[in-house]
């Protein structure tokens, strides 16, 4: 069956949510009945789960062909539905082409088989020991169909062969006291009268529920939440990718999937490029808790044979996004050559940078101050007190120029406010320098300034339709989230500084201007809850306000408790395993067995950080792709692995130690703690192993400045074209206000 031919669902036809929340009541009442019983489950309890299973499985609506595709090269396949973390209950859809059969085998663990459609053919037998060894006798007791509305019951010890009859292709749900992958000893007979028989592994390849690319479309735009998570290293993802996909690399999963997409229910889908990696993404998922994960049907490449589109880059929404305000609102801007004319004229001019900190340290205009996005209304009065200063905004490309600039045009500052066009790329390309190494402190508003800039903040977040709630209101969204209802981030959007001196307990940390310019990195379920906070009035209500208009998410601003709880510290992160963790390495063990060629060392965090500093003589490669390079190691060499702080490093390290049977180690502590110990450490790009696969290669990164002034042209060309891509892709919910009418006049 080919895509084409697979029907689309239409908005408002959720089967998947539908299915999971039938599978999760099954699943209740399964478990009230098993309670502690485990493969000792009798017949009659086993008659009472068969039940409700058959119900199930009347549900055939829920358990359509579409999400369960079998062909002539894959007649027969198994689709994981649910599955407990310690393998526990377990349950499948079997789905065959008419014909179907199965010799006999057991199951070493209680089975409950249930019709949705088709009619399975079961029979049954029973195992006797005969005088010649490795050879049983098959007894046959009992023959039962099993179609919709019938199922049949397994003890651990029974045997049975199946076959679909009636010329019928058929759907079946498999509920197993223990996981698939579990079950290695499992017996399979030569013959239906037993004879010699022998011990068959789990199967290897069970798939997932399919989403067709139609689907998929209409269920972006049903206005119902969805997560659309691309499973590929995130520098493979930015070649080519779905719009309003997030990156959430497979290998990285345990680490950023409870922030990405916090409640379990989430309807998910999975892509990748053509459906290679997506299966293996949805088993962590499952296995970790969400209930709700389907697999795009051919991944990117299926996507774009239906006639979607696919994007380039990175962060790609939020950069679509500015170049709409540009379009749409015409944002005025400035040449660099006109600003460096104006500059060493004296004119009466501020320049500011709305990155990051940490960005514009590492370059900026030697003239420029540090005014990273959602400070820009709150303290750009204590930089241009006068009405008469023009307000010039940069970035390194065009993004957070666009949206800076706008952001002080809409909250009707009254200076003139421009972007300056492309930016420091422009600035180098014109032939100028950069400033290295400059680091200021934000300029603290005084009390005037601050309510002057509330007020405009709050203009213009009401205008975007941003809701203040208070603490009731949060408890009720909290404790809907906690009931798997609706999706709640709650960012604190202040500087890093301001959030670890002090934040609300559970609140992740955001600076406003990220999230604004990379929303897809810390929110990846569309049409969820955002909550922001703040102290002062006015950086949540200027996120809020471009977030509301960015659309695909309700926005609210936290009006704070006169004496909030806050915690000290860094933003906490809770790190999923499904597998043990291997032993750590000490940071000077590891150098020792180095030293004695005893093992060999992997960073595995991030390219750009590995080139800045990493441990003397590692390698560096993206997760995905460390078994080609550890295929030939002896099996007496150590693994050893790092990232920064070591916590990617250990999941990855179990992984691929339950991958490949080597000894792999994770360094404790990470690179911070090797270096730490004054161990050696190099710079460069020596030992980089899988190009850019972990990250989009930025052309600033270039050491030939031909390769970066053509990089830079290049990448600017691709951001002004996003707004013809974008009008492809038709609407994905942008909403822009109107100006104030301060702006206006």
């Amino acid at each position: 069956m080919s895509l084409s031919d697979l029907p689309v669902e239409t908005a408002g036809n959720d089967i998947a949510s539908a299915r999971a929340r039938a599978i999760d009541a099954f699943l209740a009442q399964a478990r009230g009945l098993l309670a502690d019983k485990g493969d000792a489950a009798d017949k009659p309890t086993l008659q009472a789960v068969a039940d409700a299973l058959i119900a199930l499985g009347q549900q055939k609506s829920l358990f359509p062909a579409a999400h369960f595709p079998i062909d002539a090269a894959r007649p027969a396949q198994v689709y994981r539905l649910a599955e407990d973390a310690d393998g526990g209950f377990a349950l499948y859809l079997s789905a065959g082409l008419a014909g179907k059969a199965q010799p006999p085998h057991d199951h070493t663990t209680w089975a409950v088989i249930a019709g949705v459609e088709g009619n399975e053919r079961n029979v049954l037998y029973r195992r006797e020991k005969t005088a010649e060894p490795a050879r049983d006798a098959l007894v046959q007791t009992a023959t039962v169909d099993v179609a919709a509305g019938s199922a049949v019951v397994l003890l651990p010890d029974d045997v049975h062969t199946i076959e679909l009859i009636g010329g019928q292709d058929g759907r079946h749900l498999h509920f197993y006291g223990r996981a698939l992958q579990l079950l290695d000893r499992r017996v399979v007979f030569e013959g239906k009268e037993g004879g010699s028989f022998r011990h068959f592994a789990p199967p290897k390849n069970i798939r997932h529920p399919a989403t067709t690319p139609q689907a998929l479309k209409a269920a972006l735009a049903d206005g119902e939440e969805i997560a659309l998570l691309d499973v590929r290293e995130t520098g493979v993802f930015v070649r080519s990718h779905i719009l309003l996909a997030a990156s959430a690399p497979l290998w990285r999963l345990e680490v950023q999937i409870d922030r990405l997409v916090p409640r379990r229910g989430t309807r998910i889908v999975l892509a990748d490029a053509d459906e290679s990696l997506a299966h293996e993404a949805a088993s962590k998922l499952v296995r970790l808790g969400w209930r709700n994960v389907s697999v795009l049907a051919g991944g990117a490449e299926g996507w774009a044979a239906a006639g979607y589109e696919l994007f380039s880059g990175s962060n790609v929404p939020s950069k679509a996004f500015g170049e709409v305000i540009e379009h749409q609102k015409h944002t005025p801007w400035i040449s660099v050559d006109d600003l460096h004319a104006r500059v060493q004229r004296g004119d009466d001019i501020v320049v500011v940078d709305s990155r990051t900190p940490e960005e514009f340290a590492d370059f900026s205009l030697p003239f420029a101050h540090s005014l990273p996005g959602a400070e820009l209304v709150y303290r750009i009065q204590e930089l241009a007190p006068r009405p008469e200063t023009l307000v010039v905004v940069n970035c390194a490309g065009r993004t957070r120029s666009i949206v800076g600039a706008q952001t002080l045009i809409d909250a009707g500052i009254p200076n003139k406010v421009v972007s300056l066009k492309d930016g420091t790329m422009a600035w180098l390309l014109a032939g100028r320098e950069l400033a290295h190494g400059r680091a200021a402190p934000l300029p603290e508003p005084g009390e005037q300034t601050r309510q002057s800039a509330r007020a405009r903040a709050e203009d213009v977040a009401a205008r975007a339709g941003v809701r203040r709630i208070d603490a009731a209101t949060l408890a009720r969204f909290q404790a809907e989230a906690e009931a798997d209802e609706r999706s709640l981030y709650r960012f604190d959007v202040r500087t890093r500084q301001e959030y670890e001196a002090g934040h609300l307990e559970g609140w992740r940390w955001a600076p406003g201007g990220q999230l604004v310019q990379a929303t897809d990195e810390y929110v990846g379920t569309r049409r969820a809850r955002i909550v922001l906070a703040d102290w002062d009035g006015v950086r949540a209500l200027t996120t809020g306000a471009w977030l509301a208009q960015l659309g695909g998410h309700e926005v609210f601003v936290l009006s704070p408790p006169a004496l909030p709880v806050r915690v000290l510290g860094p933003e906490p992160v809770r790190v999923l395993a499904l597998r043990a963790f291997t032993p750590d390495i000490a940071p000077r063990e590891a150098a020792a067995a180095l030293e004695a060629g005893k093992a060999v060392a992997f960073d595995v965090e991030r390219r750009s950080a590995f080139e800045r500093r990493h441990i003397a003589g590692a390698r560096f490669a993206v997760p995905d792709r460390l078994q080609e390079f550890t295929a030939d190691l002896p099996a007496s060499q150590v693994v050893v692995l790092t990232s920064s702080d070591g916590v990617l490093a250990r999941t990855v390290a179990a992984e691929l130690a339950a991958r490949t049977g080597l000894t792999v180690r994770a360094i404790a502590g990470g690179t911070q703690a090797w270096s730490a110990a004054r161990l050696p450490t190099a710079t460069g790009p020596e030992g980089v192993l899988t190009g850019d696969d972990d990250h989009w290669y930025s052309p600033y990164a270039h050491a030939d400045l031909a390769k970066r002034d053509a990089g830079f042209q290049q990448y600017l060309d691709w951001e002004i074209g996003l707004v013809a891509q974008l009008e492809r892709e038709g609407d994905v919910g942008i909403r822009l206000v109107k100006a104030s009418e301060a702006a206006a006049s």
